[in-house]
């Protein structure tokens, strides 16, 4: 520090910091930004390179080297199968499915508002960016709503989804840019469309999503089942309602890219509803509904590209032909006198692990 600006400081006057002093932070925060990205695009190349011997070895098409974006499509779809259910087991038995439906249409008003930015001013960022950013706002405005208003959650989740939709609507309406054309990716999903920056956002969302349900998991499952008593144990309910939310708009605009808006919330529902046919506890649920999304997102997307069709549409049909196979499973585990579903007693086995769990009490 030189001897002018310590001697402002003693006197208490503004200091404006000098160019010496900003830029190195500026350079230090641009190092680290190519550094992450280009961590990501080296685990993108080691995909690819451990597709490609798969390819090989298997000589199955859709894993030929010539095919990188289905490359990507598969990296895309596997992750979603687990940030999916990983987040829509904890919404479903919080009666929280059409959370996933509001806030698509909400990442469908980000995704028009990438697109007109970048067609009005070229603003250059990626449309799935700006789509993170206005569903996780549409994700708290949510909240917010509830908890000012008293209303119900449902009423919540309809004004954000009809204002979201309206907005993106407006402002395709506009056609800045022909951007009526350059949305019906994000409407209905499509492989051929997963870039390398897309799969590095969605790779980046992945960590953050595991992560943090890896770290909140006792938390989160504490309020998920009793959140009147996690609130006396000490557990800010609200704070773990804003991070569920925001952990959903994430999972939404990952899915997004091969899903499309239109069905990208049966991901988040429907392997959940079929693993709660089969499963006995939250916890043996939540891992059976892992495997019932993966199944589907790999059939699905195997389907897709050798029948030339959407991919998104045929991984729900496959997601809810699994979901049928699991309720009649179901029904012949209850003939047999076994307990298909989770019962109260392993739910509540899970809560008072989560209590004991959690560190706020």
């Amino acid at each position: 520090m030189s001897g002018a600006v310590a001697g402002a400081v003693l006197a208490g006057w503004p200091v404006v910091a000098e160019p010496s002093m900003v830029l190195p932070l500026q350079v230090g925060v641009d190092a680290v930004g190519e550094f992450v990205f280009g961590l990501l695009l080296w685990v993108l190349e080691q995909w690819h390179w451990a597709l490609e011997w798969a390819y090989h070895f298997t000589g199955i098409e859709m894993l030929n080297p010539d095919y990188r974006y289905m490359h990507r499509a598969i990296l895309v779809g596997l992750c979603i199968g687990v940030m999916a259910p990983l987040i829509g087991t904890f919404l479903v038995h919080r009666q929280l499915a059409l959370i996933g439906d509001a806030l698509a249409h909400t990442a469908f008003a980000g995704v028009a508002v990438g697109l007109f930015l970048n067609a009005v001013i070229d603003l250059g960022v990626s449309p799935y960016l700006t789509a993170v950013v206005v569903a996780m706002i549409a994700a708290l405005l949510i909240e917010l709503i509830s908890e000012v208003t008293d209303a119900y959650n449902d009423v919540s989740m309809a004004i954000v989804l009809s204002t979201g939709f309206a907005l993106g609507t407006t402002l395709i309406s506009l056609n800045a840019g022909g951007l009526a054309v350059g949305v019906n990716q994000y409407l209905f999903g499509n492989l051929a469309t997963v870039s390398p920056t897309s799969a590095a956002i969605l790779l980046v969302l992945f960590v953050v999503i595991v992560a943090t349900v890896t770290v909140t998991r006792n938390q989160l499952l504490y309020v998920t089942f009793d959140e009147t008593a996690a609130a006396v144990s000490g557990i800010p309910v609200n704070w773990y309602n804003r991070i569920t939310v925001m952990l959903t708009a994430m999972v939404v605009v990952g899915a997004m890219q091969i899903m499309g808006v239109i069905l990208v919330a049966a991901m988040l529902v429907v392997p959940v509803a079929g693993a709660t046919q089969v499963s006995r506890s939250f916890s043996e649920s939540l891992i059976v509904s892992v495997v019932l999304a993966e199944i589907a997102v790999s059939l699905g997307i195997a389907v897709s590209f050798y029948a030339g069709v959407t991919a998104g549409g045929v991984i729900v049909l496959v997601a809810v032909g699994i979901y049928v196979c699991a309720v009649a499973l179901g029904k012949v585990q209850s003939a047999r006198g076994e307990q298909a579903t989770p019962h109260m007693g392993s739910i509540e086995a899970d809560s008072v692990d989560a209590s004991a769990g959690s560190g706020d009490d």
